[in-house]
């Protein structure tokens, strides 16, 4: 910014400068050497005139009008005051000429240049890494569009000189995708994965880009990379939500199941997105010309009464067994001990009994037991609780009260 003010005073002063050099410059025809001229062609012409007119007798003191004819030659001649005076008139234009000149130049900019544009494009680009920390933290306070837009703004003017950061690229893509313009978010990764082919987030983000695209190519490319991303030891969850939908919206329903399977194995029954896939699935069974049958599912609420003491590295092991009392579950899942008051949902990719599967139940009962040992044989000591007979749909509460 000082640089572009140190400029703009260097040209307002080279336009003073070149001012000047017009004032006290002396033009090939001043007024002096004009008036000079014009006297001597009407000297020689009035002298011409004369002779014809004596040559013709019209005039007979030829040399008394030649004699006055001189004088009013030397009355022209200019008093050097009448000079000087012409001298400082010139020099008295120079000062108000240079005000002018400097009030115009930044007046105008001020008015028409945006000063304030400017000011506000250096005050962003100086709070990059601030809105960049605020956008990777996801805060519970979601940035205004205002910030998104500062951030954008930022990121453009540092990777015009910065070309090479991945991460600033991979930024503004995602910021891209999440305003759906997809133009500028394929631009960005692509430059992004130009530079790290290899980092599975550029790779992620650039096929979430593609897969936005409308050119079948683009889209194969989108799936070529989520493919490879699939090979990786630790596999992103949004790699097969990718994979799902496209799927799902090619029609390829028995593959949009699969991945959504997947999902809900790596996220678990306790989380708050499981039902989500459920429903995902059951829409694509349906699509396929499958029955769903309605309530196939059995919410289980778990709380601990006061007193129960829960050792360490125990496993929270869920079943579920037909109303009659029997014994041998249906269905079954263990978990992580975690927190309580928790909910875990079970289906029929928990069911256990080849050919009888939890949707085929009329009436339920859960248990829920915390094993303390890691050996699901043993129950010494272990707690447990069992919940009041239900149905398929409902959700069922349990609350461990009983020991072994």
């Amino acid at each position: 910014m000082t640089l572009f003010w140190i400029s703009t005073v260097a040209l307002v002063f080279v336009a003073i400068l070149l001012l000047v050099m017009t004032l006290n410059s002396k033009k090939a025809n001043n007024d002096e050497q004009l008036r000079d001229e014009l006297n001597k062609a009407f000297y020689k012409d009035r002298l011409s005139e004369l002779e014809e007119e004596t040559s013709e007798g019209l005039v007979e003191n030829q040399q008394d009008l030649i004699d006055d004819l001189k004088q009013s030659l030397l009355d022209d001649i200019p008093q050097q005051q009448e000079v000087a005076k012409t001298n400082v008139s010139l020099m008295a234009i120079l000062l108000p000429s240079a005000i002018l000149i400097v009030v115009l130049t930044y007046g105008m900019y001020m008015h028409f240049g945006g000063a304030e544009k400017v000011k506000n494009w250096h005050e962003v680009s100086a709070n990059l890494p601030e809105l960049s920390k605020k956008l990777m933290a996801g805060s519970a306070e979601p940035m205004t569009e205002d910030e998104m837009q500062d951030l954008t703004l930022a990121l453009r003017t540092r990777l015009h000189y910065q070309k090479d950061d991945s991460t600033g690229w991979l930024l503004l893509g995602r910021i891209a995708l999440a305003n759906r313009d997809v133009a500028t978010a394929t631009d960005a990764m692509e430059n992004a994965y130009r530079i790290e082919p290899d980092n599975a987030d550029v790779k992620l983000g650039y096929a979430q880009a593609l897969m936005m695209s409308q050119d079948e190519m683009d889209q194969n490319r989108a799936r070529s990379l989520l493919t490879s991303l699939i090979q990786e030891e630790y596999v992103d969850l949004r790699v097969f939500s990718l994979l799902a939908f496209d799927a799902f919206e090619r029609e390829d329903f028995a593959s949009a199941i699969r991945y959504w399977s997947v999902m809900q194995r790596m996220i678990g029954p306790e989380d708050s997105r499981y039902e989500m896939l459920t429903r995902s699935i059951e829409s694509a069974k349906a699509r396929m010309g499958e029955p769903v049958v309605k309530g196939e599912s059995v919410a289980v609420e778990i709380s601990l009464s006061p007193g129960v003491q829960v050792p360490e590295g125990a496993a929270l092991i869920v079943s579920v067994h037909p109303a009659d009392g029997s014994p041998m579950p249906v269905a079954a899942a263990r978990y992580p001990l975690g927190s309580f008051p928790r909910t875990v949902v079970l289906d029929d990719n928990n069911s256990m009994m080849e050919g009888r599967k939890l949707s085929s139940l009329e009436g339920l009962v859960v248990r829920v037991r915390i094993d303390s040992d890691g050996n699901v044989a043993t129950r010494d000591g272990d707690w447990y609780g069992e919940s009041q007979p239900a149905k398929l749909g409902e959700t069922v509460k349990v609350d461990i009260n009983q020991q072994y």
